[in-house]
């Protein structure tokens, strides 16, 4: 039996940038940070030796490959070469279309588990390249690249997509105090809405391809995306907070299915009570609002969010890993 997992993941900045119609135009660059919430992948070995046997919302017993409704284990299967015989089941800590990367981290914890059933090693470079090539290429999905990555690598990083297709990553060295800090001003809290990212992906492509004002916006993410890494470097949380306001302001405007009236009422009340500054998680339409607090401002926030649910979490730092092999 194998039990793999791969992190979600929040991102602060530079979201669309990540995706092909803008960083083949110009190099893209995202900052995000693994959470120590995760998606989970067990293999074992199925009875029948003649059956593929998946269990996730569904259950699925098929004789082929090509028979598997799921897109993403009936790709990953074949991608791998697997063999019936096998069983596989996925349990993740949040749900699907929340805005936290999910499908990308289960890709990249199926992968591992795959390569680990083979009894073969995947550096994290190679679960991510893969892991891209599954959802962007086979699969045709409308997303980027940088669920992936973070999934794969865990801790903070800042990535560049660069004009070429290469990807590079560079791990945030943060101090003691400051990954301290950082945890303690971020706050999670659900919206309660459920979305497809594909939806709003796809419409930001769209928008970057026909209007050069949306294309810039996303530009402008970058580099502030740039200046947020520095400011993390530094240690100023401060100003990193009200730099993710800057960005949430840039971002709204790249689509009008981003945010919402009832979002926007939502974040205006969160910084009225206290909050610095924030961001839907992910595409945007729905999931998670990631807030940047001081935790003096805290409860304040909180009484303000009551009718949400908030979620408490700390960063991951080992990525995608196997975490029982036997």
């Amino acid at each position: 039996m194998i039990v793999s997992c791969a992190p979600f993941r929040v991102s602060f900045a530079g979201g669309g940038s990540d995706i092909a119609q803008f960083y083949q135009r110009r190099r893209g660059a995202v900052l995000s940070c693994a959470i120590a919430k995760y998606a989970f992948v067990v293999v074992h070995p199925f009875f029948n030796a003649s059956k593929y046997h998946l269990k996730y919302t569904r259950t699925e017993l098929v004789d082929h490959v090509d028979e598997v409704q799921h897109p993403i284990l009936r790709e990953a299967l074949r991608m791998m070469g697997i063999e019936p015989g096998i069983e596989v089941v996925s349990v993740a800590d949040i749900p699907s279309g929340t805005g936290l990367g999910s499908s990308s981290s289960f890709s990249v914890a199926l992968l591992n588990a795959l390569h680990a059933h083979r009894r073969a090693f995947a550096p994290k470079e190679t679960l991510a390249s893969e892991a891209c090539t599954l959802e962007i290429e086979k699969l045709g999905e409308p997303i980027g690249k940088q669920d992936q990555y973070a999934a794969a690598y865990g801790g903070v990083n800042f990535i560049e997509f660069e004009p070429h297709g290469g990807v590079t990553v560079q791990p945030l060295p943060l101090s003691t105090a400051t990954v301290a800090a950082l945890e303690s001003n971020l706050m999670l809290f659900f919206t309660g809405g459920q979305r497809d990212a594909r939806a709003v992906l796809s419409h930001q492509v769209n928008t970057m391809k026909t209007d050069e004002a949306a294309f810039g916006r996303i530009g402008q993410m970058v580099d502030l995306a740039y200046g947020m890494r520095d400011l993390l470097l530094a240690g100023d949380l401060d100003s990193f907070g009200e730099a993710l306001h800057r960005g949430w302001e840039l971002k709204r405007g790249v689509s009008n299915m981003i945010s919402s009236s009832s979002i926007d009422a939502l974040y205006d009340r969160a910084r009225a009570a206290g909050a610095i500054g924030g961001k839907l998680a992910g595409a945007g339409g729905g999931g998670f609002l990631l807030l940047y607090c001081p935790p003096h401002a805290q409860p304040k926030v909180r009484a303000a969010m009551a009718e949400l649910q908030s979620m408490e979490f700390r960063l991951d730092w080992g990525g995608a890993r196997i975490a029982f092999a036997q």
